[in-house]
């Protein structure tokens, strides 16, 4: 992730409490080329950042699977044991603040959705870079491998779903085409058992709408991952700031100078 991140939250890497990365370098792959780029980037464990951002945030926490959420004249009431004046969905894709109340304003369009498959796991990794493959095997998006730190090793596939279909292909597939390129360059060995998991989520879309009342949608919710590289973490803290803004100044929410791309602070991070 862009070290933005941190400037945006008004703290720096150094502060970080867990285990944090520093990329100087970024190692792409394209057509058969290896393209290193100059950068500075860090990699976290989003399990781990995301507990630190609430733990920042000071809110108390309740777990509870959301059902059904009702409209009041004063509020929201949520599944009858909840109520409150504003309402933000960060429910991801399948957030239901989006499904019950933006759904029908704001369709989301198929061309845009991103189908991936994601490994998350302790190994004693021996190259400590990371390289990011693009349009291998014809896949319409790119295949990682990200070191972590404290021993741990990120490795996934994703692309437009869409396209893959037009294409008859499935994620699948790729998965097993970008092991067997693991293997061949050692980066993993024999006694990697892959269980990976699969996610969806949508790039920006063109004129969004994220603001209806005191409902909001941010992050996946909103559908802010970049164009470029899909990339969904920076866009996410900066929508999630903008609605804290709109809440606490009674001024419109919209995603205005929410980046739409990631090339930019992969090319000049400072």
């Amino acid at each position: 992730m862009t070290p933005a991140i941190f400037r945006a939250l008004g703290t720096r890497a150094s502060d970080y409490p867990y285990g944090i990365l520093r990329y100087n370098a970024l190692h792409f792959h394209l057509w058969g080329h290896h393209i290193p780029i100059p950068t500075r980037q860090y990699s976290i464990r989003r399990v781990e950042f995301d507990r630190w951002l609430l733990k920042r945030s000071g809110a108390p926490v309740e777990v509870h699977g959301v059902k059904q959420i009702e409209q009041t004249s004063d509020g929201f009431v949520i599944d009858g044991r909840f109520r409150c004046r504003h309402l933000v969905g960060a429910g991801g894709t399948y957030c239901p603040v989006y499904r019950t109340f933006f759904r029908d304003v704001y369709p989301r369009d198929p061309s845009r959705l991103i189908v991936t498959l994601e490994e998350e796991f302790p190994y004693s990794y021996r190259d400590g870079r990371c390289y990011l493959w693009f349009f291998d095997n014809d896949l319409p998006g790119y295949s990682w491998y990200v070191p972590k730190a404290g021993g741990v090793l990120n490795l996934g596939v994703g692309g437009k779903l869409q396209s893959m279909r037009e294409r008859g292909q499935d994620i699948r597939q790729h998965w097993e085409f970008f092991l067997d390129g693991l293997r061949r360059r050692k980066l993993v060995g024999g006694d990697y058992q892959p269980s990976p998991r699969g996610y969806q989520y949508y790039l920006r879309h063109e004129n969004p709408v994220v603001q209806r009342g005191n409902a909001y949608v941010v992050g996946d919710a909103a559908g802010v991952a970049t164009l470029d590289m899909g990339e969904g973490i920076y866009p996410s803290v900066l929508s999630g700031l903008r609605a804290a803004e709109a809440i606490l100044t009674g001024k419109p929410y919209t995603l205005d100078g929410v980046p739409k791309y990631s090339f930019p602070k992969i090319f000049f991070p400072f």
